[in-house]
């Protein structure tokens, strides 16, 4: 078998098992509201890009939480990941190409 087939394949086998695994979760409806004052998609953005000074301000005050429930879901969700992928710097702190000019 090729060598790059035999570092690939484990590799695609467990994020296809992670992802088969992620198809069966859902969220507790009552999480889930869709009221006028429940956090949607802005304060989903918002909530991921103060999420490391949240947590760390969790781990003194049991009051803070870094996480919105209920909250709108998808979008919330959605902004929450956006927040801290791209507003926290998620993916320029991981690249390798940062410091070349």
């Amino acid at each position: 078998m090729n060598s790059r087939l035999q570092r690939t394949l484990p590799a695609s086998g467990a994020v296809l098992a992670l992802l088969l695994l992620g198809a069966c979760a859902r969220q507790v409806p009552a999480a889930v509201s869709h009221a006028p004052e429940t956090p949607g998609f802005l304060l989903g953005l918002w909530h991921g890009f103060i999420f490391p000074w949240a947590w760390i301000a969790s781990l003194f005050d049991p009051a803070i939480a870094v996480y919105a429930v209920p909250n709108d879901g998808g979008w919330y969700d959605f902004g929450f990941f956006v927040g801290i992928t791209v507003l926290g710097g998620g993916s320029w702190f991981g690249s390798r190409r940062r410091g070349r000019s």
